[in-house]
């Protein structure tokens, strides 16, 4: 049987299919807006992985260039390896996902997102956001959704949901919001130097249009929803949990309340986890990762305690300080430009390339084709965290954070009629501990006045955290790895001293109430 719902966003119908298409996967829907169409079909294996500590969620979107009566490019005429936009929505659809499973959950997981129809005008991106919460709703995977996803424009200062490329291209502020019926889980834009308040009014309004979308699924979800699986979680060994507590507990107080800088404090902790499982072996043999677990939970109690009862961070800082930031411009000999910014244990090494219009990106995706002129490109590197690591290709994280410093830039560079260059930035990230991408947005605005690019002004870029236990909360400025890691929100902002260009949340372990 066919299920249908139908909603208005815009002045145009959503509409939310299940029953037709991918009826043997656990749950798939087809949505429509406009004539842009995109299948989004999910699965799940019956049982749960053992041995892992993760959730394994694989979000995969793809664009066929069917969709839009197109030949794709190149000698074989079939598609390839993802595009950036592939990546990038694949990002948009996990990051608000991720956070509304069960912690016991650990059953192999895959959303399947795909374009089957494009009309050039309304983004395909925003309806997979939507199919994939639908096809989760419908499915037997136990999901703590749904959520929707909606796309809010600024047009001659009035505010438009799910707006046209056209209506993009002339807006001063264009963000994607994903979220439930009472709560925003995911945020990421650019604007054109636009005030908190105009932000904050765009948020607003988009949780009004999230309301009526989640609406619409959990109707759907009544209607023909399977038996959602249960979940088979294992009961705590409660003396271990004592005796880990009694050896590990008060010596990782003693870290957290200690300052140290990263690597010493990483030692530290390493040494706990070490000599306790060395203490508890012959007692529990085999149970490394539950002690390890244990003491993972210990770390997230404290440091969080720390922050809300005393004000103190892990490096000393209280919330609203930053940490000591060094700049040095002209580093590199035969670069155009260099900048290399660091913002305590954070360190971007920043180069600049100017070229000629040949060096412009050319863009084959499901629009017309065009050519870009500024690429921000961020490469992390494992010894960045003291770490190894397999060097194989870009991955998707460096693909998002290279996107939110680019486009945190581009609107302060001049105009082409009076700069004809193609221009590239290159952010090398040598250390990290906290917000390496607001450390790009930073070198990249110093390499750009370095190489003597004439930007209307300069653009700087800084990640705040929140800690949040019931009525008490704590927002930090300029978070650190840890901060991000225990805490519940990663929210980058970049802009001049006039306003907002660029922000994203980097993740969300609680929902963020506006």
């Amino acid at each position: 049987m066919i299920y249908t719902k139908e909603v208005e966003i815009g002045g145009k119908i959503l509409s939310i299919e299940t029953g037709r298409y991918a009826r043997q996967a656990a749950g798939s829907v087809m949505v429509r807006y406009g004539d842009t169409m995109v299948l989004v079909a999910t699965v799940a294996s019956p049982k749960a992985m053992e041995g892992i500590d993760f959730f394994p969620l694989q979000v995969e979107y793809r664009e066929k260039q069917a969709s839009a009566g197109k030949f794709p490019g190149g000698f074989f005429k079939r598609e390839g390896k993802p595009t950036d936009k592939e990546v990038l929505t694949s990002r948009l659809i996990d990051r608000p996902i991720r956070p509304l499973f069960d912690d016991n959950y650990r059953n192999e997981t895959q959303i399947i997102a795909t374009t089957y129809s494009f009309d050039k005008e309304n983004d395909p991106d925003v309806l997979a956001i939507v199919g994939a919460s639908a096809a989760l709703a419908v499915s037997n995977i136990p999901f703590l959704g749904p959520i929707a996803g909606v796309r809010v424009c600024r047009v001659d200062g009035e505010l438009v949901v799910n707006p046209t490329f056209a209506q993009v291209e002339a807006s001063d502020l264009e963000l994607i919001v994903a979220g439930t019926d009472d709560s925003i889980m995911m945020v990421e834009g650019e604007a054109k130097e636009v005030s908190e308040e105009v932000m904050l009014d765009a948020l607003r309004f988009a949780q009004e249009q999230l309301k009526k979308i989640v609406t619409a699924i959990k109707e759907l979800a009544e209607e023909c929803a399977k038996p959602k699986m249960v979940l088979t979680t294992k009961e705590q060994d409660q003396s271990l949990l004592q005796e880990v507590k009694d050896l590990a507990f008060k010596r990782l107080e003693d870290i957290i309340f200690t300052v140290m800088d990263k690597q010493e404090r990483s030692d530290a902790f390493d040494a706990v986890s070490k000599e306790t499982n060395e203490a508890l072996a012959e007692k529990y043999p085999e149970q490394e990762k539950v002690i390890n677990g244990f003491i993972h939970d210990f770390q997230y109690e404290l440091i969080r305690r720390c922050i809300l009862e005393n004000n103190l961070r892990l490096d000393g800082r209280q919330t609203h300080q930053i940490r000591p930031i060094t700049i040095e411009l002209g580093l590199l000999a035969r670069t155009h430009a260099s900048a290399l910014f660091t913002r305590g244990e954070t360190q971007s090494l920043t180069s600049l390339t100017l070229g000629s219009k040949n060096d412009q990106q050319i863009i084959d995706g499901l629009g017309e084709e065009s050519v870009k002129r500024f690429n921000l490109h961020y490469n992390f590197p494992a010894f960045s965290v003291g770490e190894t690591g397999r060097y194989s290709g870009v991955g998707r994280r460096e693909v998002g954070h290279g996107n939110l410093a680019e486009r945190s830039l581009k609107s302060m560079l001049p105009v082409e009629k009076d700069f004809p260059y193609a221009l590239r930035l290159v952010s090398d990230i040598l250390e990290s501990n906290g917000s390496s991408s607001m450390a790009s947005v930073c070198a990249g605005s110093l390499a750009l006045m370095d190489g003597g690019v004439p930007v209307k002004k300069a653009v700087a870029g800084i990640a705040m955290g929140l800690i949040k236990e019931g009525d008490s909360f704590a927002v930090l400025s300029d978070i650190l790895g840890n901060e991000d890691h225990f805490g519940d929100m990663d929210f980058k902002v970049a802009g001049t001293d006039e306003g907002i260009t660029g922000f994203q949340d980097g993740h969300q372990n609680k929902r963020c109430f506006i």
